[in-house]
């Protein structure tokens, strides 16, 4: 006699498999990386700055060096992000990823490890500098919850 269908035991679900590792490793950026990380922002298309030249990111290393925080793959680095904390603000600058690793969750990726990292300095809000006529990158930010405040303006001014 056949089990009526309250009392066959339920099927069970076939096992998920866990994600696969991510493909990059993520570390803090040194003063060696400079170079390396100034040609990223070249390939990114990155909007130039009169600071983006390997002094000025070693200037950063020394002076704040848990402030760049890279991902590399097979020791190249592919992504870049500054996470910087004064004590009082945190933000983002020069987030950064290699053409052939965009979309792929690596931009996401390293704002989620520099999150976590202002976090654990006592970090509670977080300013990221976005490129206003960079749609692309304006996107991105809002997916990655952030929002923007159409109530501040930047203001610059390079010193000599």
């Amino acid at each position: 006699m056949e089990p009526s269908p309250s009392t066959r035991p339920a099927p069970v679900p076939a096992p998920v498999p866990a994600p696969a590792p991510a493909p990059w490793v993520m570390r803090r950026g040194r003063s060696d990386d400079a170079e390396d990380v100034v040609a990223l922002w070249r390939r990114a298309g990155a909007e130039p700055t009169v600071t983006d030249d390997p002094a000025s990111v070693r200037a950063l290393c020394a002076h704040d060096p848990a402030a760049l925080v890279v991902a590399e793959v097979d020791a190249r680095i592919v992504g870049s992000v500054m996470a910087c904390f004064d004590g009082w603000r945190a933000s983002f600058y020069r987030l950064a990823v290699h053409p052939e690793w965009r979309r792929r969750g690596l931009g996401l990726a390293l704002v989620a490890e520099a999150e976590h990292r202002l976090r654990a300095v006592g970090a509670r809000r977080v300013n990221a500098l976005v490129v206003s006529d960079h749609p692309h990158a304006v996107r991105f930010w809002e997916a990655a919850g952030y929002t923007r405040d159409p109530r501040m303006h930047r203001h610059v001014k390079t010193l000599s």
